[in-house]
């Protein structure tokens, strides 16, 4: 019995490996988990599209108003997706992030701090040094989670042992989907220079929950390592690659008579 259930587990786990493949709207794999930022940033067949050369500054902007937000961190228990953000962002090399977060408030710290004598005079802490955000990049979440039991049977012949468990396993199986919009607003005018959407879907077992323990008492959460998380990341990257395919193609509006002047449709 005991080597039933080991050999269930391994086939398991090998079956998740391969059913766990995540679909971008393109096709590709989600990129690598490191970035730098500079010229040295990464540059590898990952499925991220790249910029030769940053186009400006930009800043995430998180609406934690909106019901997806909510849906987000309560439901899913997944964090903020400005982290995430700010990896992709800077592994495209196409903008160069400024922080408006945490590391924001730290830097006004330590300006409070200079500003009361308590820095060394060596410190180089002074006004004027921050950099202004040229854009900001907001994102959007739209969830589907729908149970694929009708296909599993045939899914999991290929593991003889499973017997009667079969129908617990195929009621457990779900595909996630998650469809993502980010937007590009111009800081300074606000004007909203671009919007790309992106999806993405993967396939996770309830299952395995039985067979697979983790450091953290068998909760698994974050962006790398749940399904939910994976497929999140995978759609953002998929937004991403159809934002630098706008911009690298964009072109400023023009209205006759200029920006906010009044517009031409005429009111009687």
């Amino acid at each position: 019995m005991n080597l039933k259930l080991t050999t269930l587990a391994a086939a398991s786990l090998l079956f998740l490996s391969a059913c766990s493949e995540m679909q971008l709207g393109n096709g590709a794999r989600s990129p690598d988990s490191t970035s730098v930022a500079g010229s040295n940033s990464q540059s590898t067949d990952d499925g991220l599209k790249r910029c030769k050369a940053p186009l400006g500054t930009a800043s995430i902007v998180e609406d934690t108003a909106a019901p997806w937000f909510s849906l987000l961190t309560g439901q899913y228990q997944l964090g903020s997706t400005v982290p995430v953000l700010k990896l992709l962002v800077q592994q495209s090399n196409c903008f160069v992030i400024v922080d408006r977060g945490r590391a924001l408030n730290a830097a006004m710290t330590e300006r409070q701090l200079n500003e009361t004598g308590e820095l060394r005079k060596t410190s180089r802490m002074h006004k004027g040094q921050m950099v202004a955000a040229d854009y900001t990049i907001s994102p959007t979440i739209t969830f589907n989670s729908s149970s694929t039991t009708g296909g599993a049977s045939n899914l999991l012949t290929f593991v003889p042992i499973v017997g009667g468990a079969l129908a617990s396993v195929a009621g457990s199986m779900n595909t996630k989907e998650a469809s993502t919009v980010l937007t590009l607003v111009d800081t300074r005018s606000s004007v909203q220079l671009a919007a790309a959407t992106g999806s993405a879907r993967n396939i996770d077992f309830g299952m395995l929950a039985g067979f697979v323990t983790t450091k953290n008492g068998g909760t698994i959460s974050g962006y790398s390592n749940t399904p939910q998380g994976k497929v999140i990341v995978a759609a953002f990257t998929d937004s991403l690659n159809n934002l630098v395919d706008s911009v690298k193609e964009y072109q400023a509006q023009n209205v006759k008579g200029g920006l906010g002047n009044g517009g031409n449709l005429q009111v009687n």
